[in-house]
C-alpha cells in the first residue's frame, strides 16, 4: 500500500549528488524521496553553480511528464505519428495501460503525496519507487582495464546500466557530431550505418525519423557504446532489448509534443530503464538536465537556436571560459588513461594549479535561466497560455547577451545558421 502521507523529518541522504538527493522512506524499504536540489553540474565536475527555483521547477516537471507517461489516455497524442507496425504495437499498449514508471507523486511542503494532480504549493520532493542499481566491476590487466558486466546477467529488478539517448536531430554541442567530424571517410560511412543513418550529419540537422543511441551509465565517464556493446553488457533477452529501445523512442515521442506545446523544439533526451521481470519501467529522471530543447530568434540574418535546458551552461562555460573547459578535456583524457576518478583527477591538478580553477557564472546570464525555468512551472500550473511570446522574449535577451561580449562571433559559429 503506497503511502499518502510522509513524515519530512528528512535525516542523512541514502545517495548524495550534484543535481539531487535520495532519502529512505521510514516503514517503506521499496520507496525513496527524491530532493531536486538548485545547484547544476556540468562536465561531470559536481556542483558549480546554482539557478533560483530550478529545483521546483525540474521536479515539476519530473511529476507532470511521468504522469503523462503513466496515464492512457496521454498516449492517443501520438495517433497521427507515421511509427513501424512495431512501435505501434506498443504504443496500442501504451494507450491502454500507460507506460510503466518508478515515479509515485509530488510532496506537498506539509508530506501529503499528490499521485494524479498537481499540489496546491510545488516542492522540489518527489516519491519514487526504489530499483537495484548494480555497478560493473573495475577489473585491471598488464597496463589495461575493463568493466565487468557479469552481475547483470545474474539478476532481475535492476536498472539497465544504458543511457538511451533519442535524437530527433543534431545540434552543435551533439556527442554525435563531434565524433563523426572527426572519423576519416570510411569511417564516416560505417559510424552513419550504426546509427541507421543514410546521409551525413551536419549541426542543426532535424532527421526524418529519430534514431536511438547508447552509452554507459555506471562507469566514472559515460562512454558511447555500439548496439552489439549496448545489447551485450544489459544482461536483458534480445527481444526485452528491442522493447526498451521502443519504449524509449515512444516516451520521448510524447515528451516531443509536451515540449511543442511550450514552443520549444525537442533535438535529444536521455532516458534510463529499469527491468523487473518482463515489464520495463522508466526510471530516474527526465527534467531540462536530460532534454536539449531550443526557440530560434533571427537576428542580424541569423537564426540563433537557444537552450531551454542544461545545454546553456555547458555553451556557457565552453564560450566565457574556455581555458577551463580545456583543463577539464585534459584532466578527463588522464583519469581514462588511469582509470582514476576524472573529478580527483581535476582537483589535483587545480590544487597544483595545473588547471584553472571553476570560474563564477555571470549573474546577469544566470538571471536569464531564471527565467527559463519560472517559464517551465507556468506551464505545468497552467497560469499563462502565450508560451511563444514568452519563450522567444527570454531566448532575445540571452542572444543579446552574448552579442554584447567578445565572443559573440564564436557563439554565432556555435549556435547559428545564415538565414
Amino acid at each position: 500500500m503506497l503511502p499518502k502521507k510522509i513524515n519530512l523529518d528528512l535525516t542523512q541522504p541514502i545517495y548524495h549528488g550534484s543535481v539531487q538527493n535520495l532519502y529512505a522512506v521510514p516503514e517503506h524499504s521499496d520507496l525513496a524521496i527524491s530532493e531536486t536540489t538548485s545547484g547544476g553540474s556540468v562536465f561531470d565536475v559536481g556542483t558549480i553553480f546554482n539557478i533560483a527555483g530550478n529545483d521546483t521547477a525540474r521536479a515539476a516537471f519530473r511529476h507532470y511528464a511521468f504522469q503523462k507517461l503513466g496515464t492512457p489516455q496521454s498516449w492517443q497524442a501520438l495517433n497521427n505519428l507515421p511509427l513501424a507496425d512495431a512501435l505501434r504495437q506498443q504504443l496500442t499498449q501504451f494507450q491502454q495501460t500507460g507506460a510503466a514508471t518508478h515515479h509515485v507523486g509530488m510532496i506537498d511542503p506539509q508530506g501529503q503525496v499528490f499521485s494524479d494532480t498537481l499540489p496546491e504549493i510545488l516542492n522540489n520532493l518527489t516519491l519514487i519507487q526504489k530499483y537495484t542499481v548494480l555497478k560493473p566491476q573495475l577489473q585491471k590487466y598488464l597496463l589495461g582495464h575493463f568493466y565487468d558486466y557479469a552481475p547483470y546477467h545474474h539478476q532481475d529488478n535492476f536498472v539497465i546500466p544504458l543511457e538511451y539517448i533519442v535524437r530527433f536531430g543534431v545540434t552543435s554541442g551533439s556527442s554525435i557530431l563531434r565524433k563523426y567530424e572527426n572519423l576519416d571517410v570510411a569511417q564516416k560511412e560505417n559510424y552513419l550505418q550504426e546509427l541507421g543513418l543514410s546521409h551525413p550529419i551536419k549541426a542543426w540537422q532535424a532527421f526524418d525519423t529519430p534514431i536511438v543511441d547508447f552509452t554507459t551509465k555506471y562507469e566514472p565517464e559515460d562512454r558511447a557504446l555500439s548496439p552489439q556493446e549496448a545489447a551485450a553488457i544489459t544482461g536483458i533477452p534480445g527481444e526485452q532489448f528491442i522493447r526498451s529501445i521502443h519504449t524509449a523512442l515512444l516516451g520521448a515521442y510524447l515528451l516531443q509534443h509536451i515540449f511543442n506545446q511550450m514552443g520549444l523544439f525537442l533535438w535529444d533526451l536521455k532516458w534510463e530503464i529499469a527491468k523487473k521481470g518482463d515489464q520495463l519501467v522508466f526510471v530516474d529522471t527526465i527534467d531540462t538536465d536530460s532534454v536539449r530543447v531550443t526557440v530560434n530568434v533571427t537576428r542580424n540574418n541569423y537564426s540563433y537556436f537557444v537552450h531551454f535546458n542544461k545545454q546553456a551552461m555547458r555553451d556557457y562555460y565552453k564560450l566565457m571560459h574556455a581555458d577551463w573547459y580545456a583543463g577539464i578535456n585534459q584532466a578527463k583524457k588522464m583519469a581514462a588513461q588511469t582509470a582514476q576518478p576524472f573529478t580527483e583527477v581535476l582537483q589535483t591538478g587545480q590544487q597544483k594549479g595545473e588547471y584553472p580553477p571553476t570560474p563564477e557564472v555571470d549573474p546577469q546570464f544566470l538571471a536569464i535561466q531564471q527565467q527559463k525555468f519560472a517559464l517551465i512551472q507556468a506551464f505545468i500550473q497552467q497560469k499563462t497560455n502565450d508560451f511563444k511570446a514568452m519563450t522567444t522574449d527570454i531566448a532575445t535577451q540571452e542572444v543579446v547577451y552574448y552579442l554584447s561580449t567578445p565572443q559573440s562571433e564564436v557563439y554565432t559559429q556555435l549556435n547559428a545558421v545564415e538565414v
